[in-house]
Order: C-alpha cells, then structure tokens, then sequence
C-alpha cells in the first residue's frame, strides 16, 4: 500500500469526460488541467506570476535537464524547486526518459540508461533509483517513475521489452522512493499501439495501488487517430478514484477528444513553443503573425479573449512587427496569450463536464476552430462552419 501525499476526487461525469479536484501540499488543482511545461525550471517567456494569471494552477519541470544544470543538490539546498523558481504551487516532475531515449547515442538496457552529459562530454548513468533521488531532491509535488519511452513505429517485440523494463522499473522506483508522505509517484502505461500489452502493463501497474495514473508512449508521431485510438482504450483500464494523465498532449482537438475519454492531466510545450514562432490560438483557429496580411491589422489576436495581451490595446499589427523586430516582448505577449486560451479551454470543458453537455461543448467548439486551414479561415474552414451551423 503506498502512502497517498495527494487526494482526488471525482466532481462530475458527462458521459467519460471527468471533471475533480486534485489536492496536493501545495494546493487544489481543478480537472481536466493542462499544465505547461517549465523544462529548466521556467516556463519560456513568462513569469510565474503571469502564469498564475492566466489560471495555470500546476506547471511541470524537467528531471534530465534540471539534473544537468543547475543539479538537482543546489535546487535542494535553496529550498527545493517551488522556492528555486519561484512557483507556490503544484509541481510535478517527469522522470527524464522520455528526453533521455531521445538522445543519439544513448544505451538502454534492463538497468537504465546510460548516456553522454550534453554539457561536459561525462559518462552519465540513468538508472530508475538515480531518477527518484533527483525528483526526490528537487522536491515536485508528483513525481513519475522511470519507464521506458516506446517510439513510434515499433514491433511488438520492442513495445513488449519496453513494459518489461517499465514493470520492472516501477518496482525499484516505489523502493527508492524515499518521501511517499509529500510526493505522489504516479506510474506510466506503456505498451505502443498493441491494446493487449496496454492492458498487461495497466493491470500491473494498478494493482500496485498507486496514487495517480499516466499513458505514456503516444505524441511520438502516432497522429492523431491513432493517439485517440490508444487513449480510448487505455484511459477505462485506470481507476476511477486516480487522476489519469495523459504525457506531452497537445492540440486543443487532441485534448477535448481525450477528455472525452476520461483523462484528467496533460502537458505539452505546444502554447509557448508554438507563441515563440508567432503561432497563436484563437476560437476560430491557429493563425501566424508574421503572414504579412496581419501588417495592418488592427484587431487584438482574439477580440474574444480576456487575457493581458488581447485587453491591453495590442495588435496584431504591433505584434507582427514585433516578429519583424525580434523584439521578446513577442513572444512575452503571445506566450501570455496561448496559455490562456489552453486554461480558458480547460475551464469551458471543466463547466461544460459538470453541466452534462461536454459532448455539445465540443461540437461547438470545433466547429468554429478550424484545424485543418491553419489560419482561421478560407474556402474549407467556411465549408466547415457551413455544414456545423
């Protein structure tokens, strides 16, 4: 029985979409959430407070590249994580493996990983124990256990090596778990696109009784269908009484259609990666303010939007010139501006989920969005609106 330094509970059901309350020892997160990533203690572009602003209420942190620099001993020695960055409230912590496999010549076997530090050239070994005592050090709220990150394509014979190893792996990190009083360690379902070893390493993990649950092994190129595929039957194998987390989901239509399957977490890079490249996210689309038709313009990004950058008086004529520029504050301002729209967008579902109508809620919603112009407009998104209305 593991010591359970968080609690979840379950608010209201609209068909499989949930929506609860995650509390941890640094607050209540309502679900579904969406957490933006803060890879190097940080989230790009922003400061905590203007996270906080826009309604982020957990933000996730890097084990690889935190234990690299600035190591996860100064981060303990000033206070942990929360008071290093700045951020009073959730925190949670990958394991680092999903970056560590991603490396060039990295070495995998059944005790770990075994790498080159990309900043000293230093033979680093990764092993399920190290990436406990790092997160146990940094001091995250929730902590993931060290699993083995299946690419996509791969065999079946490669996915079933990698529940293995995950099985096994999530075994000596509950051992090396040195502070289950205050960190939750949640384990990762592996298994690739194979349902059967989805529903072996699912069963497993959950009859270690842990207190939170995700789907790892998916956003690796699998697209979106198959993503949905996966998710739709993983997501029933996990308790109902568990928060579930879905790792490094994405685009708002990636995220109301797993919500919809009853997944509770996400995190992606998506909103300030895609506003660092003058990509933002509006209610009728995803347009990019360098395209020069946006030169004039003198409406804010979104006219429907409350967050600092589309109440101030910024245009998206300023903004486009602020691209042109290379001025930050364009990325500032649209970093501000994406996370809001993703916290926005978690808070409609969440009130939709409790006023039983979230399948109308997404109707909705995508047929005003119009994912496949990019752009918010044109021949095809106008067909679209057409045929929704």
């Amino acid at each position: 029985m593991v010591a359970r330094p968080l609690e979840f509970r379950l608010d209201a059901l609209s068909g499989r979409a949930r929506a609860g309350r995650l509390s941890t020892p640094h607050g209540e997160v309502a679900t579904p959430a969406f957490m933006p990533v803060g890879t190097h203690g940080a989230l790009k572009a922003m400061t905590p407070q203007q996270a906080e602003v826009t309604g982020t209420q957990v933000v996730l942190g890097n084990t690889y590249h935190l234990t690299l620099r600035p190591g996860e001993a100064l981060v303990e020695k000033l206070g942990g994580l929360h008071a290093f960055m700045g951020w009073p409230h959730t925190i949670l912590t990958d394991s680092g493996g999903f970056q560590v496999f991603s490396l060039p010549k990295v070495e995998i076997s059944d005790r770990g990983a075994r790498f080159a530090n990309e900043i000293t050239g230093e033979t680093v070994d990764l092993t399920p124990e190290r990436s406990i005592e790092i997160q146990n050090r940094l001091g995250a709220d929730i902590i993931m256990a060290f699993d083995e990150c299946t690419p996509y394509p791969a065999s079946e014979q490669q996915a079933a090596t990698g529940v293995r190893r995950t099985l096994a792996w999530m075994e000596r990190c509950v051992r090396a778990h040195a502070r289950p009083d205050d960190q939750a360690l949640f384990g990762i379902v592996q298994g690739s696109t194979f349902p059967h070893l989805r529903e072996s390493c699912a069963g497993a993990l959950v009859a270690m009784d842990l207190p939170g649950y995700a789907i790892g092994g998916v956003s690796v190129g699998e697209g979106h269908e198959l993503l949905c595929r996966v998710t739709e039957h993983a997501a029933p194998l996990l308790p109902e009484d568990k928060p579930r987390y879905l790792m490094g989901v994405g685009l708002p239509e990636d995220l109301l259609a797993c919500m919809g399957y009853g997944i509770d977490m996400f995190d992606c890079v998506i909103p300030t990666r895609y506003a660092r490249s003058a990509t933002v996210f509006t209610a009728r689309g995803r347009i990019r303010l360098t395209n020069r038709r946006y030169r004039r313009d003198a409406y804010p990004i979104d006219a429907s939007c409350a967050c600092y950058a589309c109440t101030s008086g910024f245009t998206r004529a300023y903004l486009h010139h602020l691209f042109a520029a290379n001025e930050i504050l364009s990325a500032i301002l649209c970093s501000i501006h994406n996370v809001h729209f993703y916290q926005h967008l978690m808070s409609e579902a969440r009130q939709a989920i409790v006023d039983g109508r979230y399948e109308e809620f997404c109707r909705h919603f995508l047929a005003a969005y119009q994912v496949e112009t990019g752009d918010g407009g044109g021949k095809k998104a106008r067909k679209k609106r057409k045929a929704a209305s």
